[in-house]
């Protein structure tokens, strides 16, 4: 079989049935922007609740970040796909169980799981923000959930964006967990076509396709690792446009 990768009769027919595959890589990259702003969100929202005063508000987040760090992720989607339209059903008193498109099976499943690491890496940021920021801000009349929207979030950004653009390339690589449920993306496209015709070509260009998404994110996650290293560089009064302030 593997004499086969180089058959040039073998690309040729992949080459020929490409269309499929440009098909499952925009279901692919539909469901990375969705998951991601549903991770994003989410995990904004839970990795505020850990740093907070409120046991009730951290015990929230625990329990959310220890159930979905510690069960897999083919195992939380497979469940939403099989319970989820019985739970629909009985929640809308249909006549029969409600389909869950599987689109949003998969934004949910990989925006749901990867929201629970973002929230861990939001957590670290905001600790790593100095106290006296909150502190500061709410002593000029600033309410606490406004200082962490205006003081704290903006600069735990900066210090996160590393580990974050991380993130999301895990989360890319994870939607590939869709294909188990037939969800028409790359991975399942590349699995018809090799189930099909028995060449791993299909697989190789399912590779390069998540590498065509993936590299990206690896080097802007390098030039932020690089960024974050380097000391800020001092202004000149020319480049503020107070060259003359000392002659005038």
């Amino acid at each position: 079989m593997l004499e086969g990768l180089f058959d040039a009769d073998r690309w040729s027919t992949t080459f020929q049935n490409m269309g499929p595959f440009w098909e499952g890589f925009g279901v692919t990259l539909q469901v990375v922007v969705a998951g991601l702003l549903l991770s994003l969100v989410l995990g904004t929202l839970l990795g505020v609740f850990s740093t907070t005063r409120s046991r009730v508000l951290r015990a929230i987040s625990r329990v959310y970040v220890e159930f979905y760090q510690n069960t897999p992720l083919p195992v939380q989607v497979l469940f939403m796909y099989m319970a989820g339209p019985q739970f629909l059903q009985a929640m809308t008193g249909a006549d029969q169980p409600v389909r869950i498109a599987p689109f949003v099976l998969g934004f949910l499943g990989v925006g749901l799981y990867h929201a629970a690491y973002i929230s861990e890496v939001i957590r670290t940021g905001i600790e790593a923000v100095p106290r006296g920021q909150m502190e500061a801000a709410q002593s000029q009349g600033f309410t606490r959930a406004q200082a962490y929207w205006y003081i704290v979030l903006p600069q735990t950004f900066k210090i996160i964006l590393p580990p974050l653009c991380n993130q999301a390339l895990n989360l890319v690589k994870n939607t590939s967990v869709l294909a188990l449920v037939a969800g028409g993306d790359l991975m399942y496209r590349s699995d018809n076509f090799v189930s099909l015709y028995g060449y791993l070509q299909g697989y190789i260009v399912c590779c390069l396709m998540y590498f065509i998404i993936c590299f990206p994110l690896a080097m802007l996650v390098q030039w932020l690792e690089r960024r974050s290293k380097e000391r800020p560089r001092g202004v000149s009064l020319a480049e503020l446009g107070l060259d003359n302030v000392e002659e005038a």
